[in-house]
């Protein structure tokens, strides 16, 4: 990093200048230009720089700060502004050696010290912009998490959700303006949420309790998601996806969609995952979209259109699954597609869909799997197993 960088983050306590470390009342001494949201700059009264208010929406603040490329600039944020904050949104329009950040304690951090609450075993959001469900992955009996959120209204909005997927009996803990004079904790549960006049800045601790909670191995419960009858079931769903095999970062595309359920799971597998879904049917493509959003897995993709035609200009896969609309033009072009080391994995139901998956199977390697499974069913007064449609299942690494 360069020793004399033009644009300065400093992260900002609720306790402006008094928290500021020697670092940070240097950089806000010399600079020539001082960004910040209003709150922020109410603080720091006393600023020789001249200031400008960041407007909303965030971006349009960007280029506002870069037409003060080469003076001296501080831009300010709330605690750590790389953790749920504003650095890596202002960053990646810098070289490196243009910026340099001076960070104060998060608000996670302050609110961890608040509780006695250990970050490493919490899981922390920052659904300020981001939608409720994001949290969905994270609730079961006694976990925790800490959320920030956009300001005190967006609280027993918070409550009513958690109620409305079943986490109502959680306990809520509402932290105000944490690390100042106007610091306030109070507790209540999502159920009977009682509190009024919260202010902002302001993030809830969860005590997470109720259910059902999403499991954290592939294979979840059909009845999470919403579907026609058109997804793959849960135990082949769970065969499927560890062909799949995930990897962090990685992205797939899942053909013929239907529910949703197969994307989605590549996608609760890792934060950092990313999936496309493509369904030829519009009302199923809503359906796969309002799933992704239920569980917290809103960043699907989800394109309505017929493959092959539809995969034109999507982003490289590192993995492919067919889960319908099996022929031989849709195995050429997804072929075709397919990078080196990427990795296809294709369910067949029907005697025409297998022969082309054993021929293929026979030419590009891999290994081909059949899946028969059979339930429990009443027979007459006794019991006996109901077979399913057996399932060929090709996977391959290109």
């Amino acid at each position: 990093m360069s020793e004399n960088p033009w644009l300065t983050i400093v992260g900002l306590g609720e306790d402006g200048p008094e928290g500021l470390s020697p670092a940070s009342r240097k950089a806000l001494e010399d600079a020539d230009v001082v960004m910040g949201a209003a709150r922020h700059l109410s603080l720091l009264p006393d600023l020789k720089a001249e200031t400008i208010t960041w407007p909303v929406p965030f971006a349009d603040g960007i280029p506002l700060l870069l037409e003060h490329r080469g003076r001296k600039t501080v831009v300010l944020a709330s605690g750590d502004p790389f953790w749920h904050g504003a650095g890596t949104s202002l960053t990646k329009h810098l070289q490196p050696g243009e910026w340099q950040a001076l960070p104060a304690p998060s608000t996670m951090s302050l609110a961890a010290a608040a509780l006695g609450w250990s970050l490493e075993s919490t899981a922390t959001l920052g659904l300020h912009a981001a939608p409720f469900a994001r949290l969905r992955p994270h609730l079961a009996n006694g976990t925790r998490a800490i959320v920030t959120l956009r300001d005190g209204e967006a609280v027993p909005t918070l409550a009513a959700w958690l109620s409305e997927v079943g986490f109502g009996a959680s306990t809520l803990h509402v932290l105000e303006a944490l690390g100042g004079p106007r610091q306030r904790i109070r507790e209540t549960r999502a159920e009977t949420f009682d509190l009024d006049t919260i202010q902002h800045p302001v993030c809830v601790a969860i005590d997470a309790f109720g259910g059902p909670a999403l499991t954290s191995v592939g294979g979840k419960d059909d009845a999470l998601f919403d579907n026609d009858g058109q997804i793959t079931k849960r135990p082949v769903r769970a065969l499927t996806l560890s062909a799949l095999a995930p990897l962090p970062g990685e992205h797939l595309w899942d053909i013929g969609g239907g529910s949703g359920s197969i994307a989605i799971e590549w996608l609760l597998a890792h934060p950092t995952t990313k999936a496309t879904s493509v369904e030829i049917d519009p009302t199923r493509a809503d359906r796969i979209s309002q799933n992704a959003s239920n569980l917290g897995a809103d960043r699907l993709t989800v394109v309505t259109g017929a493959a092959p035609n539809a995969l034109d200009g999507l982003p490289t896969p590192d993995a492919i699954f067919i889960g319908g609309g099996i022929s031989e033009e849709m195995l050429q072009a997804v072929w075709a597609a397919l990078p080196e080391s990427a990795r296809l994995v294709a369910n067949a139901v029907t005697l025409e869909a297998e022969v082309l998956l054993a021929n293929w199977q026979a030419d590009k390697g891999g290994d081909l799997l059949r899946i028969e499974l059979a339930q429990s069913k009443p027979l007459g007064r006794k019991r006996g197993w109901k077979s399913s449609y057996p399932i060929v299942q090709w996977s391959v690494q290109k």
